[in-house]
């Protein structure tokens, strides 16, 4: 059954504090149990985990919620890239919409609340790494502004990686960013 939502305009986001991660624990584990395949980390993985450890992801980074009414609808993550020695580079990650809801806006405005969320982080750039082979993706992210870069690496999905014959490759994926500052076409080194 499809939900339809009014307008875009019924769709809130707001940025969890640390004392909400009952908040974001439930729809991240919601996330993990409706769309196994594009994360990580699996639901009984995450389960084990106690209020201290979600507490700290709290505090690593921003969580936004979109929300219909009462109902959480969708999640997304804006925090420093690990690894990254740029502190003007950003990154969007996490993001997850309810099916029942794709394709009605919940997306657009949580990557839009994501933005601007960096921008007021005090980023200049924000990353969102795609799979290159998953081309709804990379139109979304594109119609957004993000630019894709000469920037690749593996998936980490392990259920993507778990089979690989001698001739296949593991797919890959890209980074995509989206300028927060007066040119749109800067790219950060780190990722050319």
């Amino acid at each position: 059954m499809r939900v339809r939502i009014a307008a875009m305009t019924d769709i809130t986001v707001q940025v969890l504090g640390e004392e909400d991660w009952q908040i974001y624990r439930d729809v991240r584990l919601a996330a993990l149990r409706e769309s196994p395949e594009v994360f990580v980390a699996s639901v009984e993985q995450e389960e084990q985990f106690d209020e201290s450890l979600w507490r700290t992801r709290m505090e690593c980074s921003r969580r936004l919620v979109a929300e219909v009414g009462d109902r959480i609808v969708g999640v997304v993550s804006v925090g420093r890239r690990p690894n990254n020695d740029d502190e003007r580079v950003g990154e969007l990650f996490g993001l997850w919409v309810s099916s029942q809801l794709r394709g009605q806006g919940v997306a657009w405005k949580l990557v839009e609340a994501g933005v601007n969320q960096a921008r007021s982080d005090y980023y200049d750039f924000v990353v969102y790494w795609v799979g290159t082979d998953n081309g709804r993706a990379v139109a979304f992210v594109s119609s957004f502004g993000f630019r894709p870069t000469d920037s690749r690496h593996p998936m980490k999905n392990a259920d993507v990686v778990v089979s690989i014959g001698e001739d296949d490759e593991p797919d890959d994926e890209m980074a995509m960013i989206y300028s927060l500052g007066d040119d749109p076409s800067a790219v950060p080194s780190a990722l050319v």
